[in-house]
């Protein structure tokens, strides 16, 4: 091949991608409320099998995924690892820790393209609840924006894993507040999608009539009404916790979930 037709077919490819990327995949949000393509791994990484017998042993959810997701789900993990520091403060970071904590995230953000979101780079770890220097208080968990961090008790974090049922999930609620908070300033299209469901579920905090078919039920906990960034961290619990009781008390609001984070039932 001639160094012209190289060239040619070159920028002709990328004219194409471009084309696709500026109005194939504008039309293609709109007209099915997700991005043109979410997972697309070249060069695909695996994890040792002791990484991944900590999924098989105890993520629910990465064991109803099919082979081909399992292995997209565990490149997520790899990147995840390799993208963010795990910090023990008075503990120290085990392999168990690294696993679930990034399998928690990428639960939350599987149905998404640019999964890697940047308004964090670090991950505290203190073995119970901790007293933090913003407020003066105890806590379990936050997401500290100015430090670029999310702060866990691991004694939290995991009893939140393992009762599976409560509702209560810290690992779900901060990653919620950290994904809310990407998806209100980006135009990625996962953001998009994100922000216009986002616009739907709200309603059902902000409108007296659809707040009034919540509270009546009692299904959510009471904090989730102490504002807008609660209520959705506190409805994605339940929402990935008891999905069937989500689905069958409110089944509008939970498929405006389901579009809100590109949720794909396996």
């Amino acid at each position: 091949m001639s160094l012209q037709i190289f060239i040619s077919v070159f920028f002709g490819t990328l004219f194409l991608l471009l084309l696709i990327f500026r109005i194939v995949e504008p039309a293609y949000i709109l007209l099915f409320n997700k991005p043109l393509y979410i997972h697309w791994y070249p060069f695909s990484k695996k994890l040792k099998p002791s990484q991944r017998q900590i999924l098989v042993n105890d993520f629910p959810f990465y064991n109803r995924l099919s082979p081909k997701r399992k292995m997209y789900f565990e490149h997520r993990v790899n990147e995840f690892i390799a993208n963010y520091q795990l910090v023990g403060k008075e503990i120290v970071i085990t392999e168990q820790m690294q696993i679930l904590i990034a399998g928690t995230y990428l639960m939350l953000t599987f149905g998404m393209r640019n999964y890697l979101i940047r308004l964090f780079n670090k991950i505290i770890i203190y073995p119970s609840s901790y007293f933090s220097t913003v407020n003066k208080a105890y806590h379990k968990g936050e997401f500290n924006p100015k430090m670029k961090a999310i702060v866990f008790s691991w004694e939290d974090f995991l009893l939140g894993h393992v009762t599976s049922n409560d509702n209560v999930n810290l690992g779900l609620h901060e990653f919620s507040h950290v994904l809310h908070f990407h998806c209100l300033k980006s135009n990625d299209p996962s953001a998009i999608v994100f922000f216009d469901a986002f616009n739907e579920v709200i309603k059902y905090y902000s409108d007296p009539v659809l707040n009034k078919e919540l509270t009546r039920t009692d299904y959510f906990r009471l904090y989730a009404y102490e504002n807008q960034f609660e209520f959705l961290s506190v409805i994605l619990e339940h929402f990935f916790e008891t999905p069937h009781v989500f689905k069958s008390l409110h089944p509008e609001l939970y498929a405006h979930v389901a579009v809100m984070i590109n949720f794909k039932d396996e």
